[in-house]
């Protein structure tokens, strides 16, 4: 273990801390650590390669994210989806983008539009082929490219801290009926509103392309019972 009695190991123990962050919140975020997991501390320092302050340090700020509970003395948990939370994320980001697709839409850029509708041919792709991993990189890039021409960036980045739990819903939907289709219909729909300049057009769509995973909640949760948090509405 390295005593952290320079900077330099300060500095090292910060960088492994954020990756052990960055990878654990992927692998919940893509449901590959499932709602319940127990989390060995010793276990993610073998796995990482990393001491025990690093991993302690990417598990509390997995906890201020709500991606994990810690219950001392006890062990980590990931946490169990809690739809009360994801709703508030929801709230959060359909205000949100919506105004952006506004803005967008009242000085349209064909530029952008071109690069959007890169982004929505390579979803289709990833969709043919069910590379769903793939598929969700792209529907993220395609909303912080919208954020990014909007001159808002540090906002998506608010939103993505704030999303674990709506992000989890949606991954559980993205496998089930026609959704990946439907995300695709989606997105060309908005870049189509923000080409044609038309934008109340585009804030319809886009209020109504992330209200559709949270309307299908009851359904996920009596399809996986047990990664939902009971009493949550």
């Amino acid at each position: 273990m390295v005593a952290l009695t320079n900077p330099q190991a300060r500095v090292r123990s910060q960088q492994a801390a954020a990756q052990v962050f960055d990878q654990l919140r992927d692998l919940i975020l893509s449901l590959t650590l499932a709602p319940g997991t127990a989390l060995s501390r010793l276990r993610l320092q073998a796995q990482f390669g990393v001491s025990s302050t690093p991993v302690r340090d990417a598990l509390m700020r997995l906890e201020e994210a709500g991606l994990v509970e810690v219950f001392p003395q006890s062990g980590t948990i990931v946490s169990l989806i809690d739809v009360a939370l994801a709703r508030q994320a929801q709230f959060l980001r359909r205000a949100l983008e919506q105004e952006v697709v506004r803005t967008l839409a009242a000085a349209p850029d064909s530029a952008l539009v071109e690069r959007l509708k890169v982004v929505v041919d390579e979803q289709k792709g990833h969709a043919r082929k069910q590379d769903l991993e793939r598929f969700n990189e792209a529907d993220l890039a395609f909303h912080h490219m919208l954020f990014d021409a909007a001159g808002v960036s540090h906002l998506w980045m608010l939103i993505r801290n704030r999303s674990g739990h709506i992000d989890r819903i949606r991954r559980l939907h993205l496998p089930i009926g026609d959704k990946a289709k439907q995300i695709v219909r989606d997105h060309s729909a908005i870049v189509n509103a923000i080409a044609d300049g038309l934008s109340d057009r585009a804030q319809t769509e886009m209020r109504d392309h992330l209200s559709r995973s949270l309307a299908f909640s009851d359904e996920l949760r009596a399809r996986f019972p047990g990664y939902f948090k009971d009493g949550s509405r």
